[in-house]
């Protein structure tokens, strides 16, 4: 292996290498595997009391707590993406737990963003072709995969990297789609059925709406290019 491909791909690397980590440390360490084990039964239990009182005896580590399993959430994929906000909310409060919701998604999404930007798997020819995309609906897409249950809130960021979309630009869209999503989750975390609802109607009706504004928007453009 070159010194130009670890280089190259280190932050996949790296990331990749953590990750492995935690798995075989998951199946050789017992310990390890109740604690995860554990931590998985709490917070997918609904009982408010004691995913409260779960992350409650992490003292002032707690916060830092939920920030780490956000950013391990990006590979996580099986946990929902609103998940950490319901468990912020119900151990620190409303506003404490939407903010350090939000802290854990920014970092996360710049992490993700990076990671994708170090991949080279789309060529200047194609990035040329999709350069009309990331320049006039990239944003309105980040939104959109941020705000809907349909779509993978955290593989938006690696893709927003290997099509290297403008970093600040990607922030911005990515706050624009988590800021209402965390109000919102954070408001209806005492009714976990009546959220789901609401943000696959929200996300649904989101995905035809801007599909729609895609499709008039573009044909108008062709118009005026003419």
């Amino acid at each position: 292996m070159s010194k130009n491909f670890i280089k190259k791909y280190l932050s996949f690397i790296l990331s990749g290498s953590i990750l492995l980590f935690l798995v075989i440390l998951y199946f050789t360490h017992p310990p390890f595997q109740d604690t995860v084990k554990e931590a998985w039964d709490v917070l997918l239990s609904e009982d408010r009391e004691r995913i409260k009182d779960y992350v409650k005896q992490f003292g002032v580590w707690g916060p830092l707590a939920i920030i780490v399993f956000i950013v391990l959430q990006m590979f996580l994929i099986i946990f929902p993406s609103w998940l950490p906000i319901i468990v912020g909310v119900l151990a620190y409060g409303f506003w404490w737990g939407v903010l350090i919701n939000l802290i854990g998604v920014g970092i996360a999404s710049s992490l993700g963003y990076y990671i994708g930007k170090r991949f080279e798997l789309i060529s200047e020819k194609k990035q040329k072709k999709w350069k009309y995309w990331i320049t006039h609906y990239s944003s309105g897409t980040v939104v959109l995969f941020r705000i809907s249950p349909f779509f993978s809130n955290d593989a938006i960021a690696f893709i927003a990297g290997i099509f290297k979309m403008d970093y600040k630009k990607f922030m911005i869209a990515t706050y624009a789609g988590m800021i209402p999503l965390s109000l919102a989750v954070g408001y209806f975390s005492t009714d976990i059925d009546k959220l789901e609802n609401g943000l696959y109607w929200v996300g649904g009706v989101g995905a035809i709406l801007y599909a729609i504004y895609i499709y008039i928007d573009h044909k108008r453009r062709r118009k005026h290019a003419k």
